[in-house]
């Protein structure tokens, strides 16, 4: 970033009373910090289009403005298809302002498909609205592992609710390991075929998360992180990592209508502290 670039942006941040990450390259962004650029003219390697992008921010836009104006704050998504950065970001600010940054370089990613697009968002929404637990660092945002959750769990589940689900999936090769998992919770047909395609839309990002942070080992539903954190980790987790959690929140059923809690982990997730057996968050970034 140029002396003058840094410059604008922290003029910004001081315009607007930022609180969250005023950092467009992602130290608090959905992934790591990279210097991945992905301009307009390279569409061609892969990813979605404008038209999709604009689909998913508009669809976000439709869900989430009342819940949001029931905090007694505002939503704006912020989308900037031309900016190459591959990342994205949430802030908030003392005008009561929530905001999701979005941007066309992470669009443009070849592991991107328009349901992963769906996920970021999601994601970025879930450091506003996912609860506890909250980063230690910003003293109101969901950390990354719980965004990730959230945004799965409730964010995608609401957002897939009026599709066909069941035409959209027929079509689409699923894992054995996903469709065994997903019978097993639900009975529902669609339901069924929600959580295939939440999971799938999970598979996307871990991919693309594996190919930022150049991962040697594949990510699979089939070899989950047995890693144990001696304490919560509120960073960005192993991309394997984070598919499991996008996994088990899949695998959740518990419903996109009921509310989490800033205070109080336990409430509206799947936890072991309610006898949840399947659909906890991995134990790779939460410590009860």
């Amino acid at each position: 970033m140029t002396k003058l670039k840094k410059l604008s942006l922290f003029l910004v941040c001081l315009s607007t009373y930022s609180i969250f990450a005023c950092d467009i390259h992602g130290t608090s962004g959905f992934m790591p910090e990279n210097n991945l650029q992905i301009p307009v003219g390279e569409k061609s390697l892969g990813g979605i289009t404008e038209v999709q992008f604009n689909r998913v921010m508009d669809k976000m836009t439709t869900l989430y403005t009342t819940v949001v104006a029931k905090t007694g704050r505002t939503l704006n998504i912020d989308r900037r298809w031309t900016d190459p950065t591959v990342n994205a970001y949430a802030d908030q600010n003392t005008l009561g302002m929530d905001t999701i940054h979005m941007f066309g370089g992470l669009a443009r990613h070849p592991e991107t498909t328009e349901d992963a697009m769906a996920l970021v968002a999601c994601h970025e929404l879930g450091h506003h609205l996912g609860g506890a637990p909250i980063k230690t660092t910003s003293g109101w945002a969901s950390n990354e592992g719980q965004a990730d959750y959230w945004g799965t769990m409730k964010c995608l589940r609401h957002y897939f609710e009026s599709d066909d689900n069941q035409t959209i999936m027929q079509s689409v090769s699923v894992p054995s390991e996903v469709v065994t998992k997903c019978q097993f919770i639900y009975k529902n047909a669609n339901e069924i075929a929600v959580c295939e395609r939440s999971a799938l839309a999970g598979l996307a990002l871990a991919k693309l998360l594996n190919a930022i942070t150049q991962g040697t080992v594949p990510v699979s539903f089939s070899t989950p992180d047995k890693s144990v954190v001696s304490q919560m980790f509120d960073a960005h987790p192993q991309s394997q990592c984070r598919l499991d959690t996008y996994y088990q929140a899949a695998l959740c059923d518990h419903g996109f209508s009921e509310v989490v809690s800033k205070s109080d982990e336990n409430v509206g997730v799947c936890t072991s502290n309610n006898g949840d057996k399947i659909g906890n968050r991995p134990m790779c970034w939460f410590k009860p």
